[in-house]
């Protein structure tokens, strides 16, 4: 059995006679087929249509998603997180009809998202598990919100805020000036503290150690007089700072102040408990009480005394 030649492509609008006429030649281009699937042709007029769709459609999803956050901002029905996590959704409903108006557009059949379907659940099992696992997290974070934008959290050892919850990845802003992009199923999956998740006020702990045969109770007072004369400790009932005697160690008599601070944008807690440290040596230094470093007693066992020579 021989194999019949492919019947030729029949072209929508004739090849224009006349190289001048340049009208006719727009309107060839315009009506020209490009690919044909199933019993429909696709012209260059439905894929410049279908472009300026998308874009269009894409822009006025984004202007729409954000007016809207800023509606529910506006009149405190919800919060900025959650605020956030509508405009985001609401962005991926709009551009899933976009993309499905521009398909209809080029009248691709129904019948091929099956095969699209197919090939995206292969593509997620061989390589795009990475992706597919952040962008779910991304929804859990948004909708849960175990972290909001602008709690202050620590992850992996880096200490900061976030600003920004994306579909892959969330945008830790450390106090140094560093963004950190965290993936969002590491947020969901490992341990993450969260200082500012039920209450912004926070408890933190200055040690120190005084030599021996110090007046404890008079370090007491001086490390209390320190943590009260900062501006940003709290002095109301219940989180007033206090001392307490921990031990006595190996090296000194151990004291930990421990005082709460409200957590804001212009707060850092190291920079609090450094300033207070100032001030706790200033107060010692002028009391005269010893802040007191390692020491050992070395203790010689020999069968015979030691041999001592003077050398010039």
């Amino acid at each position: 059995m021989t194999n019949s030649p492919p019947p030729p492509v029949e072209e929508v609008v004739p090849v224009p006679e006349s190289w001048t006429d340049v009208t006719e030649w727009l309107a060839w281009f315009w009506n020209l087929r490009v690919i044909r699937i199933g019993d429909a042709d696709v012209m260059v007029s439905q894929i410049a249509v279908t472009f300026v769709l998308l874009v269009v459609g894409i822009w006025l999803a984004s202007w729409i998603s954000r007016r809207v956050r800023r509606r529910l901002m506006s009149s405190e029905v919800l919060d900025v997180s959650a605020a956030t996590a509508v405009e985001k959704l609401l962005f991926y409903v709009l551009v899933v009809v976009i993309v499905m108006l521009a398909l209809q557009t080029l009248q691709v059949p129904i019948g091929m998202f099956a095969f699209f379907g197919g090939a995206i659940a292969i593509g997620v099992g061989f390589g795009a598990q990475s992706i597919f696992n952040n962008f779910i997290s991304g929804l859990i974070l948004m909708f849960d919100r175990p972290i909001r934008l602008g709690d202050t959290v620590e992850v992996s050892g880096n200490y900061g805020r976030i600003a920004a919850i994306g579909a892959r990845c969330t945008r830790l802003r450390r106090f140094d000036g560093v963004d950190v992009l965290v993936p969002n199923s590491s947020l969901i999956e490992n341990d993450v503290i969260n200082w500012t998740l039920a209450d912004t006020r926070v408890r933190q702990a200055v040690h120190v150690g005084v030599a021996y045969g110090s007046d404890v109770r008079r370090a007491a007072d001086l490390m209390m007089q320190a943590a009260a004369e900062h501006p940003e400790v709290l002095k109301e009932e219940g989180r007033v700072p206090q001392v307490i005697f921990e031990e006595f160690g190996d090296n000194a008599l151990e004291l930990d102040l421990y005082f709460w601070l409200e957590l804001s944008e212009l707060v850092n807690m190291r920079i609090i408990r450094s300033a207070i440290r100032f001030r706790i040596d200033e107060l010692f230094r002028e009391a005269g009480i010893s802040i007191a470093f390692p020491q050992r007693d070395v203790h010689l066992d020999t069968a015979k005394p030691l041999e001592i020579r003077m050398l010039p």
